[in-house]
């Protein structure tokens, strides 16, 4: 992830020092490894269930590295849009995650999930702030080439490291399920979360078609120096976003600090358009974005897990990731596109028109009930019968969900955290734990 962000803070800089560079072009070769993760994101998923985490593990990771080398070896924009695209076709996430299922106990599942969300995003921080000081040492070829070391770094861990599981799990909380996918992809609740993220990613990636310029030619930063900018705009948006996170913890609050962060996208785009080519407003706007874009990206996936079906959380994230690798590939082409016809105000422009539309909706629909997910196990036994215990289930108070797989032992629920007792569900005959 951080080769695959490294280029973000720079590519502006140096793309039109390429054969063909336009600012379409230029657009596409920054988003085109979503387009590749957008459709392969669900079957790479899928196949790891068939063929194994391991080996799909390693062919993205192949294919990463593979498209690293194009990029790396290319002098026009048309070869590093064809590397971006291969590297891309490496959509190893749901794979990664689902690996990780096998591999964990369920009480520790969790906070396993969290420590690779927590790598992510200090990975695109990291590359913000590294990204601008290894191109002027290397070059673009050389971050290419910096990427398609870290992924044979990575093949090397797949390999040696990380264990086979002696059992894989086809886990619906992680991985997709073709037959749930028409169900989960029209839940209303589920599309304005999905639109959520596919405009989040949609204004980064435009933002850096725009701001990278803004800081040469405003603030006057070769590009070896963008990280004297990147740093304290990236640690003060994160020390302005904690607090909300937390005010937002409880869950009458959510949806207010959901919509007030929505509101300060929209908020940080006017100040960029209003003063694009003054240092104050350059760098406000900016370091609003990312509070508003640091406090979505923590609340969006927490969001989508809470109003998925129960049996259909691992199908609810897959096509909420394709949202979110369209969204990247849309940014780049729009965002260059505009650039070339109506330069860094466009962009900035085009932004705020799209955060408005959803901030619209955001306000005018009203805030689901937010629910949580428990497992239970399920024991044989001589009086019930599993589906007299499923039925036991539904039928507590709290419980909005219950459903069983076929050959499973687990229950999967929806509750109303404020409703359930819990005590009361391990108490039903059948039960023999809840997770």
């Amino acid at each position: 992830m951080f080769g695959l962000f490294l280029i973000l803070p720079v590519f502006v800089l140096y793309a039109p020092l390429l054969e063909g560079a336009t600012p379409l072009t230029v657009g596409i070769a920054l988003g085109a490894y979503g387009l590749t993760q957008a459709v392969l994101q669900v079957p790479f998923g899928m196949l790891s269930d068939r063929y194994g985490r391991k080996r799909m593990l390693s062919i993205g990771l192949l294919l990463f590295l593979f498209g690293s080398v194009v990029a790396a070896l290319s002098s026009s924009i048309e070869g590093i849009i064809l590397g971006r695209a291969i590297q891309g076709a490496g959509a190893i996430s749901a794979v990664v995650l689902a690996t990780l299922s096998d591999l964990t106990r369920e009480q520790t599942r969790t906070k396993a999930m969290a420590v690779v969300g927590v790598s992510i995003g200090f990975s695109f921080l990291l590359a913000l702030m590294l990204g601008p000081l290894l191109g002027q040492w290397q070059g673009l070829s050389g971050l290419f080439w910096i990427t398609a070391c870290l992924a044979g770094v990575a093949l090397l861990v797949v390999w040696l490291t990380v264990p086979t599981a002696t059992r894989v799990l086809a886990s619906v909380e992680i991985l997709p399920v073709r037959s749930q996918i028409s169900t989960v992809l029209f839940n209303r609740q589920l599309q304005g979360l999905n639109l959520g993220i596919f405009v989040l990613h949609m204004t980064l990636t435009a933002l850096f078609v725009a701001v990278p310029i803004g800081l040469r030619d405003t603030l006057g930063l070769g590009s070896a120096s963008h990280w004297q900018f990147y740093v304290p705009v990236l640690v003060c948006s994160v020390l302005g976003m904690v607090p909300l996170l937390i005010y937002g913890m409880r869950r009458h609050r959510t949806f207010v600090v959901f919509r007030l962060a929505i509101a300060l996208l929209l908020v940080a785009q006017l100040i960029l358009i209003i003063g694009m080519d003054q240092t104050a407003f350059l760098i406000t706007g900016v370091w609003l974005f990312f509070v508003g874009f640091n406090l979505l990206e923590a609340m969006l996936p927490s969001l989508m897990s809470r109003l998925a079906p129960a049996a259909g959380k691992g199908t609810a994230l897959g096509i909420y990731n394709t949202f979110q690798f369209s969204g990247v590939f849309a940014g780049g082409i729009v965002g260059g596109l505009i650039y070339g016809v109506w330069g860094m105000a466009g962009v900035y422009g085009f932004a705020a028109c799209a955060v408005f539309v959803w901030l619209v909706l955001a306000l005018s629909t009203s805030a689901p009930a937010l629910l949580e997910s428990l497992t239970l196990r399920l024991v044989d036994t001589v009086e019930q019968e599993p589906k007299d215990v499923l039925q036991r289930l539904s039928q507590a108070p709290g419980v909005c969900e219950a459903v069983t797989l076929p050959g499973r032992d687990l229950v999967y629920l929806k509750v109303d955290p404020a409703v359930v007792d819990e005590d009361a569900l391990r108490e039903i005959d059948g039960v023999v734990a809840v997770d």
